[in-house]
């Protein structure tokens, strides 16, 4: 398999850790030695984002940090302007964190890990 990039529910899920609210095939995507785990820098923003407004009560450091040291996690280095025409051509969300998430995925070429429907429904590369 070749990359995994993980959507920022899954980074706060593997920092708490709740391991059951992994699916099966997450489970044992991320348990296979040779994947390389990495995520967008779009994602760590959004931890940012969700510790400003309340939501988590840790900062995004501290879960990147603590999830490189764990789990090797890497920050994908697609180039932004890349990622951006690639997000040019997902209609499907006004998000813009899911849209630069999703756009990163698959401009690395990457499994994009979601349990979020909308991107399941709508990223060929998201599986859950």
């Amino acid at each position: 398999m070749a990359g995994v990039h993980l959507d920022t529910h899954l980074l706060v899920w593997l920092y708490l850790p709740r391991l059951d609210l992994l699916s099966d095939r997450a489970a044992g995507i991320l348990g296979q030695p040779e994947v390389e785990i990495s995520v967008s820098p779009m994602a760590i923003l959004e931890l940012t984002y969700l510790k400003e407004i309340g939501r988590l009560t840790v900062d995004a450091a501290t879960i990147v940090e603590a999830l490189t040291d764990e789990l090797g996690l890497g920050i994908d280095g697609s180039s932004f302007h890349d990622v951006v025409t690639t997000a040019h051509r997902l209609y499907w969300t006004r998000d813009p964190f899911d849209r630069l998430i999703a756009a990163q995925a698959l401009t690395a070429g990457a499994t994009l890990l979601s349990a979020d429907r909308s991107m399941l429904d709508n990223v060929d590369v998201a599986v859950w």
